[in-house]
């Protein structure tokens, strides 16, 4: 037996991990003692890592679906046949119908994949259709449009200073769960510990007492779908007591105080339930305290103002002058710095829309709630063919069921994936990478969000198979092919450019990287210490000069915003008696899969709907009871759990369920195998980023 040194790249955590192995199978893991930034933290999804590499559910060559419908079945077939087969489907359609007749979905895997990030985004932007989306419209594209308009960067995201704090505000977060999401916190609890044995507190406000709230200085409930009106609440109070020390470089602020007056406390508690004295005393202790932290995260993001929600949060850490000082929020410094770069766009907003409903843009993707409505809506530009990367949207964007029938009608679909899933069983062809073990990774992203400066290099465990392809190797040869076939082809310089890029691997990519531009380490140096290198704590002082916006200075009251907080003014409170559905997640889950590793779904199941017993009672509902549960667009039939751990008129079912196939294995009764949220949130439902509003969806149970 061996004991090798790998990463777990499964979440934004990014955890380091020790690995035994024996006769070419993971036998144990634990964490990496060694590690600057996970300190030897491990989950049970990193213990799971080897299910990942041997499950036998997991595609290893590529497959080409014969028939359709129940009477489909797949055939393996070689890598020639495939990718040719793939290259033919995708340039006939753009040949025949136009740029636009080709749709492409890169799903949250690939930011964890450095073969994706360095050749499939590549590959995505060589395609000049309109028709591009991703998982960042379901999850977090609020944060990258107050990014881009308050800093300059869509990825520009001060990360809270976790290890300096004292005052930690929570939103709609569970990093207890999550190991934090758009700040990459490995072990959390043992962070939290730190926090409390420094006298600092941690203030959580959530529809659910989530395993975070239950381990909160305090938790406050606050219905779902009006954090805005608590977060620009406590910017009311911050301005009306003179609470506020906001730094030089910031403009507009005459025009936040004017935009957040008629947002009393008093209001918020009336649309959100959370007293108005808790909500003034929050916001004074908040500005009190000696480096203060608030953070705000999926659930309220995932609502119908998501985008005034991050912009509240990000002002209240700069008024109260936390932006860019010790223990509040800071910008990163990583090795390879993807923002100054240039490898990551700065993003831009409506510079062109959907066709059928005309909704903006950003960053060059469209909200991935339209896709259905551009597959199905006949006209020139029509959606035709697809290609996901490492997606499952019918499991995972609003209105699921109604998404299948749209993808199972197209002309031509292909898949790189390592399933069949929910969404990739009406591929024509599905290609699979190699995963997780059998690659090089170092993380572009999430060394950005990291609460520490860390670099870290991670060699392959195992190596690939003989039949086996890269992910980057399937995104070079598709590339190529498809190139071939285009009538209309790049200009010729731009192509051999192209090219020769798209040849070199992601290893000689990032050990280019890392020579130039005053990195700090090699990758010669990360080799020798595949534990990762402590680049040090976060550090102040970064701003005006690490501003990407025009003069370098912060314009707090994007037109954008200011219009949204107008609508929010005239929008209706909630009604008395209303059920509001929000999401939930588990620890052992991972999105939309890892649902058919044994490991992880043993044990107590937790596919429940989630209500409070007050709830029940008031409509007769016995707990335990299977009961259907109604929206605008579908139903579900699903088990009822009571619980005091979501307030009254809320009910919560977990992202990413469906699997059918793998039903038994979470202790899921017959009948209700196939559950998923997305079959109950409504594609109308967006925020105005183009975030799906996934939060707060009305529903009924019965």
């Amino acid at each position: 037996m061996e004991t090798r040194t790998g990463v777990c790249n499964l979440c934004e955590a990014t955890c380091g991990l020790l690995l035994s192995i024996e006769d070419g199978a993971v036998t144990g893991v634990r964490g990496n003692p060694d590690d600057p930034l996970s300190r030897g933290h491990i989950c049970p999804k990193g213990v799971a890592i080897g299910d990942v590499h041997a499950d036998p559910d997991r595609l290893r060559r590529p497959v080409r679906r014969i028939g359709r419908g129940d009477d489909a079945r797949w055939e393996e077939i070689g890598w020639d046949e495939a990718l040719d087969l793939v290259a033919d489907g995708l340039a006939r359609a753009v040949n025949e119908h136009g740029e636009d007749a080709l749709a492409i979905y890169l799903g949250n895997p690939n930011v964890h994949s450095l073969g994706s990030m360095t050749h499939g985004v590549a590959l995505a932007q060589s395609f000049r259709t309109r028709n591009k989306f991703s998982a960042t419209s379901v999850d977090q594209l609020p944060h990258q449009v107050v990014g881009h308009l308050l800093y300059g960067h869509q990825l520009l995201l001060p990360v809270p200073d976790i290890d300096r704090t004292s005052y930690f505000l929570v939103l709609g977060a569970n990093p207890m769960a999550s190991n934090g999401s758009l700040m990459t916190v490995p072990d959390f609890p043992g962070r939290l510990r730190e926090l409390r044995a420094r006298g600092g507190r941690m203030v959580v406000l959530d529809p659910r007492r989530t395993e975070t709230a239950k381990v909160a200085d305090e938790h406050h409930f606050v219905r779902p779908g009006t954090d805005a009106w608590v977060l620009l609440a406590l910017l009311q109070v911050l301005f009306a007591e003179g609470l506020t020390t906001p730094p030089a470089y910031v403009d507009g602020l005459a025009g936040v105080e004017a935009l957040v007056a008629p947002f009393t406390p008093e209001l918020a508690e009336q649309a959100s339930g959370v007293p108005a004295g808790e909500i003034r005393r929050i916001a004074r202790d908040f500005a009190a305290a000696d480096g203060a932290a608030a953070y705000g995260r999926i659930g309220v993001s995932t609502q119908e103002f998501g985008t005034v929600c991050q912009w509240a949060v990000q002002v209240i850490n700069l008024v109260t002058g936390n932006l860019d000082r010790e223990g509040g929020v800071l910008f990163t410094s990583p090795a390879i710095d993807a923002i100054g770069r240039g490898l990551i766009g700065r993003g831009h907003h409506d510079r062109y829309r959907s066709r059928v409903r005309q909704a903006p843009e950003f960053g060059g993707e469209l909200p991935v709630a339209v896709l259905r409505e551009e597959i199905e809506t006949p006209g020139e530009g029509q959606v035709r063919a697809l290609l996901t990367v490492a997606g499952n949207p019918v499991l995972s964007t609003p209105d699921g069921a109604a998404l299948d029938r749209a993808i199972a009608g197209l002309d031509f679909y292909a898949a790189v994936d390592i399933y069949l899933n929910e969404t990739t069983r009406h591929a024509d062809v599905v290609l699979p990478p190699t995963t997780l073990l059998e690659r090089d990774h170092y993380d572009l992203v999430f060394h950005l969000l990291a609460v520490r400066n860390t670099a870290r290099f991670t060699p392959a465990v195992f190596a690939k198979g003989r039949d086996q392809r890269h992910d980057w190797e399937i995104f070079r040869d598709l590339y190529l092919r498809v190139t071939r076939r285009r009538r209309r082809k790049p200009p010729l310089r731009r192509r051999v450019v192209a090219e020769a890029r798209m040849r070199m691997s992601p290893t000689f990519l990032i050990g280019m990287l890392l020579r130039s531009g005053g990195s700090r380490t090699t990758l010669t140096e990360l080799r020798k210490h595949p534990e990762g290198v402590d680049l040090g704590a976060l550090r102040a002082g970064q701003l005006p000069g690490r501003l990407r916006t025009r003069g370098g200075r912060i314009d707090a009251v994007p037109d954008l915003v200011a219009a949204d907080i107008e609508r929010l003014r005239e929008h209706a409170l909630p009604t008395d008696g209303e059920l509001l559905l929000i999401g939930r997640r588990h620890q052992r889950d991972c999105n939309s899969w890892m649902h058919n590793t044994e490991r992880l779904t043993r044990g107590k199941a937790r596919h429940q709907l989630l209500m409070n017993p007050s709830d029940l009672a008031s409509r007769g509902l016995a707990d335990g009871a299977v009961v259907t549960v109604r929206s605008r667009v579908g139903e579900v039939k699903v088990e009822v759990a009571a619980t005091e751990d979501v307030m009254p008129g809320v009910v919560s079912l977990p992202h990413g369920y469906g699997h059918g196939r793998t039903g038994a294995r979470l202790g899921v009764a017959a009948g209700v195998a196939g559950v998923s949220i997305n079959d109950l949130t409504d594609p109308d439902r967006l925020d105005v980023s183009g975030n799906a509003a996934l939060s707060g969806v009305p529903v009924t149970v019965t």
